[in-house]
């Protein structure tokens, strides 16, 4: 079933400005990046709040994760539909549009006076998030020419994304301890409204496509990920064998052969299967989901052991993933010279054994460790590793795609970064729960952390590095 979308063209840059990239690149970039981080932000912010949150508004431990949860749930499953809007009522607009409701959330969830009302304005946040990710790296693409300009613009994006999740729980811990949990949630106030007044002056008006909303596809992707998002989330608390579990996951699995055969003869399909054509793009996805599953993981548990076992406050877990965020952010921005001289396969591969190291050496924490030698040291390699990592799974997530499947390819990268942190931390979790102790489990976790490492170098040599070869022979 498809219905036809109404819109009128927008007229097309001149080609003069292809060639010579946009007249206010910093000020698009600003704009795309804050844009971002924010969404990124509240992923992690609430981590550190958590305590605080369960006291002010009498949360159980089913009702707090859900606070996670029902954003992480609502993000993944709308991310294609989010990604498909862009393309027909025009990526800008959609943009904008999205901030609005990601900075309408962001205050709900800073006045939030119940636990029903927290979850709920947290689901609305994931809406607004889902629209923004795939229009903000569509734009990006849009508005950089391929070439040095986009690998640096790609750069910034990645470096954005690695470095989000630990600014989010240094926020996260500073404002829980000094001022309250609500105040993470009022700083995307007004950093989302002036990035919503600016993005009209600045961002391209990119070429909206004429074409069918493909209601169908657009159905049956947003509840196969939604479905296989809260099958994996529950097996947390319920176990692998719950029936809701497995229900949960049955039902993602049909949905998304549906979707499938549907997309093969749909005339205007959300989720273009030519995209998976490319082995750096579907390996792409493949390995950005396992480094972020080890990832959210990492994150997850060293923020445990460093208040549970190391004694530190929220603010100084915050404080002490520093060393991963500073080296992170120095590399990333060296990248776009690494990349003209090695090129993007040699930094993957790169990245992935310099955070698999970092994992590796701190999955062996015990009681006796030490925050600098255990998980200090650790934590510069795991920062070097993701600096170099992220750019080129983001690059080779989009690689070749042409610009009508720019959205589409935006939110597939987009949807593999959400799917994985979700999966990732459940099977670290139940991992884990066997371990006698707090610092048992953080060993555990970090150690099949790892294994998703090992298997995500495994993807990057065998599929994308021999692909990458063969386009540029």
């Amino acid at each position: 079933m498809t219905t036809t979308a109404t819109s009128t063209r927008t007229p097309a840059a001149p080609a003069a400005a292809a060639s010579t990239g946009p007249a206010h690149p910093r000020a698009i970039l600003a704009i795309i990046l804050v844009s971002y981080f924010l969404i990124l932000l509240d992923n992690s912010v609430i981590f550190t709040g958590l305590p605080s949150i369960a006291a002010a508004l009498h949360l159980d431990a089913t009702g707090l994760s859900w606070v996670q949860d029902a954003y992480t749930l609502v993000f993944g499953g709308l991310l294609l539909l989010g990604a498909r809007l862009g393309d027909l009522l025009g990526r800008r607009r959609v943009f904008v549009a999205g901030l609005a409701v990601f900075v309408t959330a962001s205050f709900l969830v800073g006045v939030a006076p119940t636990g029903w009302w927290l979850i709920a304005a947290r689901a609305v946040q994931g809406v607004g998030a889902a629209v923004v990710a795939p229009s903000a790296l569509s734009l990006l693409t849009a508005s950089f020419p391929a070439g040095p300009q986009r690998s640096r613009a790609v750069a910034w994006y990645a470096a954005t994304a690695g470095i989000g999740a630990s600014l989010g729980l240094l926020v996260g811990g500073a404002a829980a301890q000094w001022v309250s949990w609500r105040a993470g949630f009022f700083i995307n106030v007004p950093l989302g409204i002036a990035m919503a007044v600016l993005a009209p002056r600045y961002l391209p008006a990119v070429e909206r496509q004429r074409g069918r909303f493909d209601v169908t596809g657009a159905a049956a992707a947003t509840l196969a990920v939604g479905a296989l998002v809260f099958g994996v989330l529950e097996s947390v608390d319920r176990g692998w064998a719950s029936p809701v579990v497995l229900v949960a996951l049955a039902g993602s699995a049909l949905l998304f052969v549906v979707l499938v055969l549907h997309e093969r003869r749909a005339e205007q399909p959300i989720m273009p299967l030519h995209l998976f054509a490319d082995r750096r793009r579907w390996g792409a996805y493949a390995a950005r989901a396992l480094y972020l599953g080890a990832m959210m993981g990492f994150f997850f548990f060293t923020t445990q052991l460093m208040q549970g076992v190391l004694g530190f406050t929220a603010f100084q877990a915050g404080l002490g993933f520093l060393p991963m965020t500073a080296v992170n952010f120095a590399v990333a921005t060296a990248v776009p010279h690494l990349t003209a001289r090695v090129g993007d396969a040699t930094m993957l591969v790169a990245g992935v054994v310099l955070t698999l190291a970092g994992m590796a050496w701190l999955a062996q924490v015990d009681q006796s460790s030490s925050y600098a030698t255990a998980v200090a040291l650790p934590m510069v390699l795991i920062g070097a590793g993701q600096g170099l990592a992220f750019a080129p799974l983001t690059s080779f997530g989009i690689a070749g795609a042409r610009a009508a499947d720019a959205g589409a390819a935006s939110g597939l990268v987009n949807t593999a970064h959400q799917l994985g942190t979700a999966a990732g931390l459940a099977v670290l979790v139940a991992a884990s729960a066997s371990a006698a102790d707090l610092t048992g489990r953080v060993s555990t976790a970090l150690s099949w952390g790892t294994g998703l490492l090992v298997v995500c170098l495994v993807v990057a040599v065998a599929v994308i590095v021999p692909a990458e070869r063969r386009s540029r022979a």
